[in-house]
């Protein structure tokens, strides 16, 4: 855990309630102001020096605040540009991974990827977009390259890992905060003489989604423990599988609770809820992670399995990864 973490969220929890009906060119430059686009970029560097906890604790008040901008995407851009030795452009950004279509590809000033072993940095106008939208209605658009990129430089970099760790992260938080609403919900609302916070049926469903909250922010927290040891390709795969699992369950039991108040436009919970059917299959679906795990377990087998992951369990309370 880096010394600033508490310092950091504070920070970022009031800006992030500030920022819940402000556009785009006024979010962002909210976000600038405060650093936090640096985050992961050493300090030497120009950057705030933070570790992939603080990331991780920043998305998930992200995600509980249904923040609307690529702070995410423009974190890890920022840090795979300063690994590889490339001027980092300031502003906004987003990251392409293996084809997928670019949150924000249309609002950012330029996108970093992967090709061939190099991390690839494009700015605005060297590319073109195909627009698209997720379920909450934020750009996610098809990336065009059109010119030569700006710069490129040799760096193994997993961006697709990294964006799935931020949708994890995110996710914590959308539980989190649907979670609280749910709750808040059910003690408000009276039916059949008693508050429904007082029916058995609702209180078991309360209750699973707490379960699944929690399971996706152990899931997170040892992806970023993991990340900040070295090697996370295993707690980042598991932690999405279990996320998405978690958001088919989630989604379902909070507008279960809310009943039709839930899916109004005017109310909270929508916000949160489409944005999470959207990170089911963002950096890599079900099939996807569950067959990169899978086959990570087949090639252990049986014994080196469970060495394995021993092995990474006595890392994390060593505090060796922490």
């Amino acid at each position: 855990m880096s010394d600033a973490r508490t310092m950091i969220t504070e920070m970022a929890q009031g800006l992030f309630a500030e920022l819940a009906d402000c556009d785009f060119t006024t979010g962002w430059s909210r976000i600038e102001e405060l650093g936090f686009a640096g985050l992961l970029v050493p300090d030497a560097q120009g950057g705030l020096d933070g570790d992939w906890g603080d990331l991780y604790a920043i998305m998930k008040l992200a995600g509980a605040h249904a923040l609307a901008l690529p702070l995410g995407e423009t974190i890890i851009a920022n840090w795979a540009l300063a690994r590889a030795g490339l001027q980092r452009p300031g502003g906004s950004l987003s990251i392409v991974a293996d084809a997928q279509r670019a949150p924000w590809g249309r609002a950012v000033g330029g996108v970093v990827t992967v090709d061939n072993g190099a991390l690839v940095h494009f700015v605005r106008d060297q590319y073109d977009v195909d627009a698209g939208s997720s379920p909450a209605g934020e750009p996610r658009d098809r990336i065009i390259f059109t010119q030569p990129a700006s710069s490129r430089a040799r760096c193994d970099i997993d961006l697709n890992g990294l964006g799935a760790f931020l949708r994890v992260a995110q996710t914590a938080g959308a539980l989190d905060a649907a979670l609280v609403m749910s709750i808040d919900h059910a003690n408000a609302r009276v039916q059949f003489g008693k508050p429904l916070s007082k029916l058995q049926a609702v209180q078991q469903n309360l209750a699973i989604l707490a379960a699944e909250a929690a399971a996706v922010n152990v899931a997170g927290q040892a992806a970023a423990a993991a990340l900040d040891f070295g090697d996370a390709s295993f707690e980042i795969a598991a932690a999405k599988i279990r996320t998405n699992i978690a958001i088919g369950t989630g989604v379902a039991i909070a507008h279960q609770v809310h009943g039709a108040i839930g899916f109004t436009h005017e109310y909270g919970l929508q916000k949160l809820t489409r944005r999470m059917m959207g990170w089911r299959s963002e950096f890599g679906s079900d099939t996807y992670w569950s067959v990169k795990l899978g086959r990570s377990i087949a090639a252990h087998g049986g014994t080196g399995l469970w060495e394995t992951l021993t092995e990474r369990s006595d890392r994390l309370s060593k505090g060796l990864i922490a």
